[in-house]
């Protein structure tokens, strides 16, 4: 039998030193964070120590494999796998025990999420929910820390903020140095609105803790990019045939990788920069240009494409009409960007979406479709119209929305609804789509 992935992968590297807590173990993570860790010049100063949302399948199977995973960059002419150590522990993230223990070290320089954006339980309009009954059970618990036994973990948060401001507090009480908190979940300006949240709760349970917070932790914005599709049960024996090892949790990727990020890190960093990632003075126009031309142009194929029988990005690219239209709202977002080598971004984007060995399936795209439309294409429409030009593209993009029975455009944005020449592009666009004509646009 071929030998399980290991240390021994690796050859004589030594274990690097746990610097780094993770929360959100997860695909995306091994893909993105601990591969610019293990890749940045300094990556025997960096150990993470990794925890699970809360299931500790992942973790058990990493354990068994002492954290080492097989990253399998997945490009059009073939796939590259590389043994990645950064994770020199996994742990479950039902073991809040442990996730505490490790925030509070004073050793750990950095904690990393990745937790979906609905694990911070941030009310609609913005800010903490506080009314959320998870939320609300998590500030009663810090309320009554005094006479509950928390070493039993029924005793413990449940919510992200909740198992975070717990390690923080522990932190607090050992004066241990100030960390960074790095949110890489899609957020908008992630780092400011999760200060905001901890110190909204903070507020609520502790004056101690809400008066250390500010200059206790740093919390960096970030833009993450990295498309890591859902791997299959045949991945372990396509790695076992490339490699000679066996990996039972490998992870399968796109070569382009990206990460911009913003912010201080009072007890140092990785060299991330050494592995290509961005550091930045603002975060806003980074996410801008993401939100606009990666996440905007995948709602247009994902409204577009299956309307011309197609599943995946990549086969709607094909098309050519598809990809004329992703090109035409390129050049309407682009107007509106600063000059962040928007050439070669939109360059890196065709071969990314061109990729036919990376499966990113529509239909997972055109979830909750309304939200992504109103971020990613109303902006582009309202600023194009306002210069006084068609907004034909992004009326290509609402139109294939609406004529997918998407809703209407008056749902979508009543401004543009009450523009009368952009209600002409659309419904003009509906009517060049297949099906097109069969939902009404008011």
């Amino acid at each position: 039998m071929s030998p399980l992935v290991s240390r021994a992968s690796l050859g004589d590297r030594p274990v690097p030193p746990e610097r780094i807590v993770h929360l959100g173990l997860g695909a995306f993570h091994r893909a993105h964070q601990a591969w610019y860790t293990a890749h940045a010049t300094d990556a025997a100063d960096w150990g993470i120590v990794a925890f699970t949302g809360r299931s500790p399948q992942l973790a058990d199977r990493l354990a068994a494999q002492q954290g080492v995973y097989t990253l399998v960059e997945r490009g059009t002419g073939g796939d590259r796998h590389e043994a990645i150590g950064s994770i020199v522990r996994a742990e479950p993230g039902s073991d809040v025990g442990a996730f505490v223990t490790a925030v509070a070290h004073p050793r750990t320089a950095i904690l990393t999420l990745t937790v979906t954006e609905a694990a911070y339980r941030f009310a609609p309009g913005g800010g903490l929910d506080l009314s959320d009954p998870a939320v609300s059970a998590d500030i009663d618990l810090f309320r009554n820390l005094s006479r509950v036994r928390t070493e039993h973990r029924l005793a413990y948060p449940t919510t992200v903020l909740g198992r975070t401001l717990l390690g923080l507090r522990a932190r607090h009480r050992a004066a241990a140095p100030p960390l960074a908190i790095v949110p890489c979940d899609n957020l908008a300006a992630n780092g400011d609105v999760v200060r905001r949240a901890l110190e909204t709760f903070a507020a609520q349970v502790s004056p101690a803790l809400r008066d250390w917070l500010p200059t206790g932790v740093r919390v960096v914005s970030t833009s993450v990019d990295r498309i890591t599709p859902r791997v299959t049960v045949q991945e372990t024996g396509r790695v076992k045939e490339a490699t000679g090892w066996r990996d039972e949790v490998p992870v399968v990727t796109e070569p382009f990788a990206d990460w911009v990020l913003a912010g201080d890190f009072p007890a140092g960093r990785p060299a991330w920069d050494s592995a290509g990632a961005r550091f930045v003075a603002e975060i806003g126009p980074w996410e801008t240009r993401k939100l606009w031309l990666l996440n905007g142009a995948h709602s247009l194929l994902a409204a577009t494409g299956p309307l011309r029988g197609h599943t995946t990005v990549a086969q709607a690219f094909a098309d050519p009409s598809c990809r004329a239209a992703v090109e035409a709202l390129w050049d309407e977002a682009s107007r509106h960007l600063p000059d962040l080598a928007l050439d070669d971004y939109r360059t890196a984007l065709a071969e990314r979406f061109a990729n036919p060995r990376i499966e990113h399936h529509l239909a997972q795209i055109a979830e909750d479709s309304l939200t992504k439309l109103r971020l990613r294409i109303v902006p582009v429409a309202r600023r194009e119209r306002r210069a006084g030009r068609p907004a034909t593209a992004c009326a290509v993009a609402v139109g294939a929305w609406i004529a997918a029975g998407g809703g209407s455009l008056g749902e979508l944005d009543p401004q543009l609804a009450a523009d009368h020449d952009f209600r002409t592009a659309v419904h003009q666009a509906r009517k060049t789509l297949p099906g097109g004509s069969r939902v009404d646009a008011g």
